[in-house]
């Protein structure tokens, strides 16, 4: 027999107890079928010799929004400016560069707005006007739970009129006069979105290519999008078909887990015998579920929004925001509203995914799965929390009773984290976006970087969950570190048990995708994990990224 591959590294560590480490790793079509000495002899089409370098099961993202950060790839940075004075110019920049398009109906559209940037401030919708002048605006916040406007999208979308009522779940902000200043918060940006809405699939396997190149370079091979086909975080309601589309043609560069936005699903009805218990279940057409689909685009869980963000002080916190008198932020919709569509969910075959940010959105979150899990029973594949931002102690026991995976973004601390704890104030802050406290009680702690909200430099979150270093210095909540190899796991074994998916990645096995990730050393033992370069991305056997062939 002639093997596809062998690759051959001075450290290969698969992850798997079995066999810690090897030096060579077979590869047949796909998947791994031996290491060392179970593949000494057997010839191979080819090999791929790293050297020195360091091979790992290839990194999982376990939440990011990978068509929302490849759409906004051609819009404005706003993450680069620092003052407003500086952001006014690059808006008045693309406000230039549309007219000499000779574009009028062209939108100004910018991403990765961070008011830290700016003393605290936002734009004024006055300056906004000024600028753009009839031209609508759609500004992003890096939470994206927010964005700036201006005067001509309010007029378009109705915000102007008399009489003019906000959405369940979101607030177009107005002054103390009534006002508008242009910031619209959480599920008001739908309002917004629907303009723009529905992105043809051409435009999202654009976007979807050039996100996954780059998370190839990255050593990303696998990733969860958290919210697909509905809702403000949709972008069609055909939005899968962008995906297949990008894999049939060879544009999609890491696997892809989609998770359905709650808002996609619809009511099931089918044979008594299968709903026999409480009536007719909610799901995609077709009564297709989790797990549907093939190794390069497949159903995740199911995404519930249920609060907001912790920079916009809009996710739901029982004690108030420092700074913020009489503000604990808000639920998007009420508890009942929640319970009744999650659980019709659940029960056709779903499990929970339930952004819960704030302390009492994650006591609504435990509420819903445990009810799930008692009257439906517990599925194989876990219940999430993305996010866990402001856990209490007693909600982290809770959530090991009930078998539940948390996605906390140990990414943001570097960038945000001195922002979180302004936030909340000395007392909750060894709660934000938790490590230790998680492993120890026993709950599958799934590595993710909520791209774009930070980057998904996944190295740099690593190192962040073992050093807990915000940009100023300041270590936010020290107790709450992990070890090295602790975070290697979240974005590989325990990201691929989160998704459902340790069958098929996460560790190196035989039998298992040949997904690797090659580290310049060893990710357990360097000085720092964010220094270490990505040498090559291994997707399913084929090098998806190669930066040796970059450096020659």
């Amino acid at each position: 027999m002639k093997l596809d591959l062998v690759v051959r590294a001075a450290r290969i560590l698969t992850l798997d107890p079995e066999r810690p480490v090897a030096t060579a790793l077979g590869v047949l079509g796909d998947r791994i079928v031996g290491f060392d000495e179970e593949i000494a002899g057997l010839e191979a089409l080819r090999t791929e010799d790293f050297g020195d370098a360091t091979v790992t099961p290839g990194l999982i993202d376990a939440h990011c929004h990978t068509a929302w950060w490849g759409l906004g790839l051609a819009a404005i940075d706003l993450a680069a400016a620092r003052g407003l004075d500086e952001l006014y110019a690059m808006i008045a920049a693309e406000v230039a560069r549309l007219d000499a398009l000779g574009d009028a109906d062209a939108w100004v559209h910018g991403t990765g707005f961070n008011q830290s940037h700016h003393d605290g401030a936002f734009p004024d919708i006055a300056r906004l006007d000024e600028l753009t002048g009839n031209r609508p605006l759609y500004l992003r916040h890096t939470s994206g739970h927010a964005s700036i406007t201006n005067s001509a999208t309010l007029r378009l979308v109705g915000a102007l009129d008399p009489g003019f009522a906000d959405p369940v779940g979101g607030v177009v902000v107005r002054d103390a006069a009534g006002r508008p200043t242009g910031l619209v918060e959480e599920a008001a940006q739908g309002l917004v979105q629907a303009l723009l809405l529905p992105y043809s699939t051409e435009r999202l396997v654009d976007a979807l290519e050039a996100a996954t190149s780059r998370y190839a370079a990255q050593g990303i091979t696998s990733f969860t999008e958290a919210g697909v086909g509905g809702g403000w975080i949709g972008h069609s309601p055909i939005e899968v078909a962008a995906y297949q589309a990008a894999a049939e043609s060879g544009r999609l560069h890491a696997r892809a887990q989609l998770m359905p936005a709650i808002d996609a699903l619809r009511p099931l009805a089918g044979h008594a015998a299968d709903f026999a218990r409480e009536g007719a279940g909610a799901g995609l057409d077709l009564g297709i579920r989790f797990g549907f689909g093939d190794e390069l685009v497949r159903f995740g869980h199911v995404k519930v929004f249920l609060d907001g963000s912790l920079l916009g002080a809009t996710a739901a916190v029982t004690e108030d925001y420092c700074g913020h008198e009489h503000n604990t932020g808000y639920l998007l919709d009420e508890p009942a509203v929640y319970r009744e569509r999650a659980l019709a969910a659940y029960r056709s075959g779903w499990p929970l995914a339930l952004h819960a940010i704030g302390d009492a959105a994650i006591d609504l979150a435990l509420d819903v799965i445990e009810e799930a899990q008692e009257r439906y029973g517990a599925r194989a594949v876990p219940c999430r929390i993305e996010h866990f931002g402001i856990a209490r102690p007693d909600q982290v026991e809770r959530a090991a009773r009930l078998s539940i995976a948390v996605t906390p973004q140990a990414g943001f601390i570097g960038p945000l984290g001195d922002q979180m704890a302004a936030r909340v104030g000395a007392e909750r802050e060894s709660w934000l976006y938790r490590g230790r406290s998680v492993i120890d009680a026993g709950i599958l702690l799934a590595g993710s970087s909520d791209l774009p909200v930070a980057d998904n430099d996944l190295r740099r979150g690593m190192q962040a969950a073992v050093d807990r270093r915000t940009d100023s210095g300041a270590v936010l909540g020290a107790a709450e570190a992990i070890t090295p190899e602790e975070a290697l796991r979240t974005h590989t074994e325990w990201a691929a048990r989160a998704t459902g998916q340790i069958a098929d990645k996460g560790t190196l096995e035989r039998g298992k995708l040949a997904d690797l990730t090659v580290f310049s050393a060893s990710p357990l033992t360097a000085p720092r994990i964010d220094e270490l370069e990505i040498v090559a991305t291994v997707l399913g056997g084929a090098l998806s990224h190669d930066a040796r062939s970059a450096a020659s």
